[in-house]
């Protein structure tokens, strides 16, 4: 498949996560998860097309996809995994954890590994503070980690 088949395909897809979603009121948000559902990622050639689609500047749409940390401008590992950066976790003994998981992946944040199996962000605030420190591994929240089962979690990751 030559490189404008694949740029047309991927045209055609946003598209069509567009044409289900533009009668929406204030569609932008539930069109850029869309299209980040569909590809992983928001591919730069969306934010034209998205722009185009609802009469506002790609600025306007670059600026909503770098403002909101959920939103990625690349494509990210098969797991996701986030780990609260927030001072209730910080307190219950999150940095030496945070540490841990970067030397246990060899990853820092933002990073994604060689194999493609995860990747690692720092989120600031998974609302469990109550239950600190916690981590989401695709969409999956833990909490009360300690050593054992957050040994358990990158190992799930690693797969």
């Amino acid at each position: 498949m030559n490189i404008r088949a694949v740029a047309a395909d991927e045209a055609a897809r946003i598209s069509a996560v567009i044409g289900e979603l533009l009668h929406l009121e204030g569609p932008l948000l539930p069109i850029l998860h869309a299209v980040q559902d569909e590809f992983g990622y928001i591919p730069e050639s969306a934010k034209q097309i998205i722009a185009s689609a609802l009469n506002i500047s790609r600025a306007e749409v670059h600026g909503v996809v770098t403002f909101y940390p959920d939103f990625r401008d690349h494509p990210s590992g098969r797991h996701v995994l986030k780990l609260c950066r927030a001072e209730a976790c910080q307190s219950m003994g999150g940095e030496p954890l945070a540490e841990t998981v970067k030397n246990r992946l060899s990853l820092d944040w933002h990073e994604t590994s060689a194999d493609g199996s995860v990747t690692l962000e720092p989120v600031f605030c998974l609302g469990l503070c109550a239950q600190a420190p916690a981590l989401m591994l695709d969409g999956e929240v833990h909490a009360r980690l300690d050593e054992d089962c957050l040994s358990d979690i990158l190992t799930e990751a690693r797969r």
